[in-house]
């Protein structure tokens, strides 16, 4: 199944160039997430033991993901509760309306 147009990005991760495909209009974003990972990355290698380039993007990518499922869930909770508010006001205009 053809995906569209596609036009490559070079990045640079713990110092090393690689140049990946992107989607056009979205290589300020992989810019931005490259960028994002390679700090992850450099917090992982930092904290003093030396450990594999595979292990630090590893490591990295699970602390990402453990973000993003934390910011997922928050996300989840403030949409339940803004649909709970929504409910109750509705029921209060309807209220107000028989009235």
């Amino acid at each position: 199944m053809p995906q569209g147009p596609r036009q490559t990005a070079e990045i640079t991760l713990m110092g090393q160039n690689f140049v990946v495909s992107c989607a056009p209009g979205e290589e300020q974003a992989l810019h931005d997430a490259a960028r994002y990972f390679d700090q992850a990355m450099a917090g992982i290698q930092t904290r003093g033991r030396t450990i594999s380039i595979d292990k630090v993007a590893m490591m990295a990518g699970l602390n990402i993901t453990h973000e993003l499922r934390a910011e997922t869930r928050r996300r989840q909770e403030l949409e339940d509760r803004l649909a709970g508010l929504d409910e109750r006001l509705q029921k209060a205009l309807e209220r107000n309306r028989t009235s």
